[in-house]
């Protein structure tokens, strides 16, 4: 290591180190613990800015000449990130470093409502009932019966926590007695027995907006759960179950509907009503249209979730055959198929009898 190393540098070196001498690592190495000092004394002098530039112009004697290990905050910080998640405990050397909160985030909830094809395509404003807990009035969230008081831990002697001497470490564990709350309750709320909240139904208002689709979430902040001991309350997720519509099908913004007509109307061609979700649409269908034809509807079909623009709606027609003929009709159709000419051979490569269901639909 240069004088002109940089800090980054230095904690990478130490960190390494550190790891490589730790004494929990190498309990059958005796000068493991030695060297894990003497690196964590270095560190605490390189990377104490003043105490670095006392050594580069005095040598050891301008940082105490051998007194011990001296861990700056900067050094004990560095510990507390190498070694906190290697052991599991919040504390280490019993100073400093960063202690555990009692504070936690309340959970998340999840509510799950029905809606109709329409109420998904144009947006509507509907009322949930949500079951949480709140904090319990007659306790006012102490837990503590009305009159009484709680009591110190005799575990941990109301501090929350438990230190325990594991080798060169000195490590803090949550009292498991109190749970880190330095207190226990004798005499707890009958209320919510003791938990300081009850659960209570709530309606919420949920304003679906227009084009969503099965299966999307709604996410409502801090309607959740209320934490616990100051924490923040958690969301509540509200998911959409859209029901399936008797006529359109639909593929993200599209809608995708069948219409039949007849014969006459496909060979010289008609203007027919076909349905949408906003009323009725005269559509053209030119003269020689053939079965399974699309036509695109522009703008009548979904809107964009949060954004300008519709979908559009695919019609597909349908060339209607008819099962049942009446003399008359039979007539017109004989004389029909006097005029016109069908090449009725299949072409290269194809199925004859598929091709004749595809036209008859």
């Amino acid at each position: 290591m240069t004088r002109t190393a940089t800090d980054q540098e230095i904690k990478s070196a130490y960190r390494k180190l550190a790891m490589k001498y730790h004494p929990d690592k190498n309990p059958d190495d005796p000068t493991a613990e030695d060297r894990f000092k003497e690196c964590s004394e270095a560190y605490g002098v390189l990377a104490d800015s003043q105490q670095r530039s006392r050594y580069d112009q005095f040598g050891h004697a301008g940082v105490g000449g051998g007194s011990g290990v001296d861990f700056n905050s900067a050094a004990f910080t560095d510990l507390s990130d190498l070694f906190g998640d290697m052991f599991g405990f919040g504390d280490i050397f019993g100073g400093g470093g960063r202690r555990r909160t009692r504070a936690q985030r309340g959970a998340d909830l999840r509510e799950d409502i029905q809606l109709e094809f329409e109420e998904a395509v144009f947006g509507t404003t509907t009322n949930i009932e949500v079951n949480k807990h709140e904090s319990c009035e007659t306790c006012n969230g102490s837990g503590i019966a009305p009159g009484k008081s709680a009591s110190q831990c005799r575990t941990c002697s109301g501090r929350g926590q438990m230190r325990y001497q594991q080798g060169f470490f000195s490590i803090s564990r949550t009292c498991t007695t109190c749970g880190g709350a330095g207190q226990v309750i004798s005499d707890p709320c009958n209320k919510c027995r003791g938990e300081g909240r009850v659960v209570k139904q709530r309606t919420l208002e949920v304003k679906v907006p227009a084009g969503v689709e099965d299966g999307m979430r709604m996410r409502y902040a801090s309607q959740g759960e209320p934490g616990f001991f100051g924490g923040p309350a958690g969301d509540l997720y509200v998911v959409l179950h859209v029901k399936e519509h008797a006529f359109f099908e639909r593929d993200g913004h599209n809608l995708h509907c069948s219409i039949p007509i007849s014969f006459p109307q496909a060979a010289l061609g008609a203007e027919i009503e076909i349905p949408t979700l906003e009323g009725t649409y005269k559509l053209k269908v030119p003269e020689g249209t053939q079965s399974g034809t699309i036509f695109r509807v522009k703008g009548k079909g979904v809107p964009v979730l949060n954004q300008h623009g519709k979908g559009d709606i695919m019609v597909e027609v349908r060339v209607d055959v008819p099962k049942k003929l009446n003399k008359r009709q039979r007539e017109l159709l004989n004389e029909l198929s006097g005029l016109t000419t069908v090449d009725n051979k299949p072409s290269k490569g194809a199925d004859f009898v598929s091709k004749v269901k595809e036209f008859f639909g």
